[in-house]
């Protein structure tokens, strides 16, 4: 985007021209026969690994989570996460909780709430150092709760660098990177949408704050990203049709 003077106050344009207003509200049709997919999948992934069963016996008090959550930024170097650990992180995310039968296929509502159910963030991982995991880039399929690796090595240092240089990527044990398919959304709401894939995306980087939390795991959410670094990153994501949005670091903290 060009640094000139319309681009200097884009974010309170953008508050104001997508205000709902009474009598005003956008005319739009739902063109229910072109309704974008609900779930991402790769054609030709590297491998699809299936992952064990979340842990649903932790004793820990939600309301003490609550008072204990912190942002944790120093990890381990040496010690793996484990793989059921991480998999009880990702249902915590974006796990489903109870499938229904539409008209457009199955429904999987999930452990995050989504505006219209439209779901349109997608899971990446960048996985460093996970027990029974070779390092690389994987996107989680919450539809079949595996992982489909699509590169394989340690990119902890180039995610490091999208995010603004923060170096507790290059210690995380897991990167969480999360995308939105831009389209699901807007579907629907139109340009507002932008305003509810946000939220989407706060509301599932809350959820793994906390589960992070209860499993005495350190977590910390990024915002600041250089946004077409980290899209290049990340196979078939555009930085238009499908945009990394946010990125949590997880570990095991010192």
């Amino acid at each position: 985007m060009n640094d000139d003077n319309s681009s200097k106050d884009i974010g309170d344009r953008f508050q104001l021209e997508t205000k709902y207003q009474r009598g005003k509200l956008p005319r739009h049709f739902l063109d229910r026969d072109n309704k974008p997919k609900l779930y991402k999948d790769y054609e030709n992934p590297i491998d699809v690994i299936s992952i064990p069963e979340p842990d649903f016996n932790n004793e820990a008090k939600l309301m003490e989570i609550l008072a204990s959550r912190r942002s944790r930024r120093n990890y381990d170097l040496q010690k793996p996460l484990e793989l059921k650990v991480l998999s009880t992180l990702l249902w915590a995310t974006q796990g489903a909780t109870e499938k229904l039968d539409t008209q457009f296929g199955h429904l999987f509502l999930r452990t995050a709430p989504s505006a219209g159910a439209l779901y349109p963030i997608e899971t990446y991982l960048n996985v460093r150092l996970v027990a029974g995991l070779e390092p690389g880039i994987y996107h989680f399929r919450p539809h079949y709760f595996d992982l489909e690796l699509l590169k394989k090595g340690d990119y902890s240092e180039e995610f490091s660098l999208a995010a603004l240089n923060q170096k507790m990527v290059r210690s995380a044990q897991v990167t969480f990177v999360w995308t939105a398919v831009v389209e699901r959304s807007k579907w629907k709401y139109l340009q507002r949408a932008y305003r509810y894939i946000y939220l989407d995306c706060g509301h599932i980087g809350q959820n793994l704050y906390l589960a992070a939390e209860a499993l005495q795991l350190g977590c910390c959410t990024i915002g600041a990203i250089f946004d077409e670094e980290a899209n290049k990153l990340i196979d078939d994501v555009d930085g238009i049709n499908e945009t990394v949005v946010y990125m949590a670091t997880v570990g095991l903290f010192r």
